[in-house]
């Protein structure tokens, strides 16, 4: 799994003109990427990796001081473009696999003790976000 991880302070996701997501102040814009050989011991640790990271001001984290996280799939963090102008998806799992592993890791959040918002599995999304810092990692499990 690959996760790019923004700190914010809020975001939010827009399906046909409507919020379907969103945090207010500080927090975590998650956008996350599956590919064929991930497990949901994978997500788990993702999830751990997440609620634990020591990236909010004052080296603190989501765990430390409650601050929700928006989490989005996205298959395109599994785009290769090394050859020609086109990327190819070729690593991002399909739908069917996908989706219950990004699930897999809201769960995991949510029984960690984490307010989670997401975005909607397969639609198409508008994120919006004021990333904070500017602030952004790129996490692999």
């Amino acid at each position: 799994m690959r996760a790019v991880v923004q700190r914010v302070d809020g975001a939010k996701v827009v399906v046909e003109g409507n919020v379907v997501g969103e945090i207010v102040g500080e927090g975590l814009c998650v956008l996350v990427g599956v590919t064929h050989d991930d497990t949901p011991e994978k997500a788990a640790r993702l999830a751990h990796k997440l609620w634990s990271l020591r990236v909010l001001e004052g080296e603190k984290s989501c765990s430390d001081t409650g601050a929700p996280l928006l989490v989005v799939s996205q298959f395109t963090l599994y785009g290769d473009a090394r050859k020609g102008r086109r990327p190819t998806w070729n690593a991002a799992a399909p739908g069917p696999v996908a989706e219950p592993l990004v699930d897999e890791v809201c769960a995991r959040l949510r029984e960690l003790g984490a307010h989670v918002e997401t975005g909607r599995f397969g639609a198409k999304m508008s994120v919006s976000l004021t990333n904070d810092g500017p602030f952004t990692v790129l996490l692999e499990v």
